[in-house]
């Protein structure tokens, strides 16, 4: 079965797929508008630091807030992905394509001429009643350290007044609310990063043929320099208005588009700011795969995006089969961050903001773990290792000053945890974070055995200090 990811898509939207280096020499006092240049931009240690976001997908397709929910990216035949496709935010794609479930829905529930941007009205008038602190206290007490919120989707809607105007779409209807500018104010009031995401390839009021296949993604990103120039000056605008923390591409950008100056301009007005490799340029700070996670430490950073449930608009249909269980989501979270991830973890809320009580759900619970367990994942490092595998132990380690932490990833089967392959000193301490006072334990040839049980339900973390020395098997 031919599987679709992210990284197929980007690939053929011209992104690069080679891991940019840093200059050796250091940041430039300035930054110039040439990739020499900005090649030398290293990684802001907030972001690092950070471990996990909060992704936000909300728009005129909250309003339909339907697709089939078919199956995670990557998990779905490609030949049958774009008609049943279970991203809510491609709803206008998806009904372009007469053989799709999504258009069957569509005609039977609103007709099947009815045009997707009367859904405008409503998403205006619903989103009036939208409080944005409350999406920050929620986000923050999960433990999140930044927001990202999709300023512009595919659709062409923009969740600011701007004051560019669509070219080739006079009517395209605007917001009632700065909805950017809330939640930015929300956001950084409670202390976290915000950044902005911006569809940059995909403009379905400039492009009007369906989304089929792999080969129409690559076909349709806009190349127009009435769509340079228009992309171009979003980004600006949205830069002086907000001042974002992280430009958030998707899916390429045009050719001609001006990134090189608008790179510069960016890092030259924040130094910590960040670039994300969906642009399709010689230059990001992170990569970011989508439904999927590397399988070892990659040097390079990286952030891991995807939806609680199959899609990141909100999907009136999604139920509990189809959302990510509380122990997975925390193994999710506890995988990425030892191999130098982030998780930027999306919601998709309503059209009045509201966020369904079952992504609440598994928000609350991710952020009662983290207040328990978040030492040994925020402001860690890598390991020399992240994992360790046999029949009895699943282990991934996270490094902090002096300390290492062994997260435990399955229940005991017995009285004790065995860390394979790790060799601790004799003056060592071991703690179980949540538990008080140190632990008994005992090296068993090659392995650290810790006189504690783990009964679940999720995972439990071991605190080692001084860190120790790692033994590999042959």
């Amino acid at each position: 079965m031919a599987s679709f990811t992210r990284r197929n898509l980007m690939q053929l939207a011209g992104a690069s797929a080679a891991f940019a280096q840093f200059d050796p020499v250091g940041p430039p006092s300035k930054y110039d508008a040439n990739w020499d240049s900005l090649k030398r931009h290293p990684l802001p240690a907030w972001f690092n630091n950070a471990k996990l976001g909060i992704f936000v997908h909300w728009g005129l397709y909250s309003v339909p807030a339907w697709a089939q929910p078919s199956g995670e990216l990557g998990k779905v035949d490609f030949n049958k992905w774009f008609y049943q496709n279970p991203y809510a935010e491609w709803y206008l794609n998806s009904i372009r394509l007469k053989e799709s479930s999504a258009y069957k829905h569509h005609a039977a529930t609103y007709g099947a001429d009815y045009d997707y941007y009367r859904f405008a009205d409503r998403f205006t008038k619903e989103s009036m009643k939208w409080q944005p602190q409350e999406w920050a206290s929620l986000f923050r007490s999960v433990g999140a350290r930044y927001v990202v919120l999709t300023t512009k989707h595919h659709d062409g809607f923009t969740l600011w007044p701007s004051k560019v105007k669509n070219p080739v779409k006079a009517d395209l209807p605007t917001i009632g609310r700065d909805l950017v500018g809330d939640l930015t104010q929300a956001v950084r009031g409670a202390g976290m990063k915000m950044g902005l995401y911006y569809s940059g390839g995909l403009d379905w009021t400039f492009e009007k043929r369906p989304v089929a296949t792999m080969a129409d993604v690559r076909n349709t990103v806009v190349q127009s320099q009435q769509y340079a120039d228009y992309a171009d000056a979003h980004w600006y605008e949205l830069m002086d208005r907000y001042q974002p923390s992280v430009l958030w591409n998707d899916i390429g950008y045009p050719k001609t588009g001006k990134l090189e100056q608008i790179f510069s301009d960016f890092y030259n007005r924040d130094k910590e700011g960040l670039v994300n490799n969906r642009f399709g340029r010689d230059h990001f700070d992170f990569t970011t795969p989508e439904y999927s996670r590397y399988e070892t430490i990659v040097e390079k950073k990286w952030e891991s995006c995807r939806g609680l449930g199959f899609s990141f608009g909100y999907n009136q249909i999604e139920g509990p089969e189809h959302v990510i269980a509380s122990d997975k989501l925390i193994e999710l979270l506890v995988d990425i961050v030892s191999k130098n991830g982030n998780l930027l973890l999306n919601v998709g809320p309503r059209p009045d903001g509201s966020i369904s009580e079952i992504q609440k759900d598994r928000l609350v619970t991710l952020g009662k773990w983290l207040a328990v367990h978040g030492e040994g994942i925020f402001d860690t490092k890598p390991w020399i290792r992240s994992t360790v595998k046999d029949k009895e132990a699943d282990i991934r380690f996270t490094r902090k000053g002096d300390s290492v932490y062994a997260f435990v990833m399955k229940p005991s089967t017995g009285d004790s945890i065995r860390v394979p392959n790790v060799y601790a000193a004799d003056a060592t301490k071991v703690e179980m974070l949540g538990r008080p006072g140190s632990l008994e334990w005992k090296q068993a040839g090659r392995d650290l055995v810790v006189g504690a049980k783990h009964n679940g339900p999720y995972v439990a973390a071991l605190k080692i200090s001084p860190a120790p020395q790692q033994l590999v098997r042959d």
